[in-house]
Parts: structure tokens; C-alpha cells; sequence
């Protein structure tokens, strides 16, 4: 059975950082791309980093991009999100993603697999 459980969201105030984490099983970690998305209500799923388990390329959101960083660790089959300099525009639940390949890819639709996703608000 393929899981992924996300752990590590909460609240802070701007300008603050949070650390997420996606533990993944049941699929050949190094075979897929770990994808970190965000929703808030009323909006479309968004595409916020990317990596994949076989060379560990990333790809980033222009809007994250340099306060951001996407990480794995393919012994533990873990991925994790650096969030630092956190806006307010940065608040949504927080979901990871399993894509099958090597392709990188900020768009959900190359996603087969999902978590429950994880609560991160950020105040002003």
C-alpha cells in the first residue's frame, strides 16, 4: 500500500520558518518525484517544489524559490520542506505527492499518489 504522511505544519508569524516532512512506503522511492503542493480554500492546488528520488534534482515555485528547500533522504524515504521567511501569502494545507518517473513536474495532474496534508498558517 503506497503512503504518504505528512508531519510538521503549525502557525507562525511572518518573517519565521517551519520544517515539513512527507514519510513515504509501499512504492521504489528512487523511481518517483516527491512534489510538496499547497491549497488554500476556494484556490487550485499549487505546485511548490519537487525532487526526485533518483538524483535528487529539484525544482522550485518561483514564488519560494531561495526560501524554500526541498530535501530527501533516500535511506529513510523521507522528504522534507525548509520554509523560512514565511509570508502570510505562504498559509494553505501543505500536501505531498508521489509521480512515477524521472520527470520533475510542479503541475498536480502528474501525481498518482497523496497525502492527507498538513496545516500551516502564517500571521502578519
Amino acid at each position: 500500500e503506497v503512503r504518504l504522511v505528512e508531519s510538521g505544519g503549525g502557525s507562525v508569524q511572518a518573517g519565521g520558518s517551519l520544517r515539513l516532512s512527507c514519510a513515504t512506503s509501499g512504492f521504489p522511492f528512487t523511481g518517483y518525484a516527491i512534489g510538496w503542493f499547497r491549497q488554500t480554500p476556494g484556490e487550485a492546488r499549487e505546485g511548490v517544489a519537487c525532487i526526485s528520488g533518483r538524483n535528487g534534482s529539484e525544482l522550485y515555485h518561483s514564488s519560494v524559490k531561495g526560501r524554500f528547500t526541498i530535501s530527501s533522504d533516500n535511506a529513510k524515504k523521507t522528504i522534507a520542506l525548509q520554509m523560512d521567511s514565511l509570508k502570510p501569502e505562504d498559509t494553505g494545507v501543505y500536501y505531498c505527492a508521489a509521480s512515477r518517473g524521472l520527470g520533475l513536474y510542479l503541475n498536480d495532474f502528474f501525481y498518482e499518489h497523496w497525502g492527507q496534508g498538513t496545516q500551516v498558517t502564517v500571521s502578519s
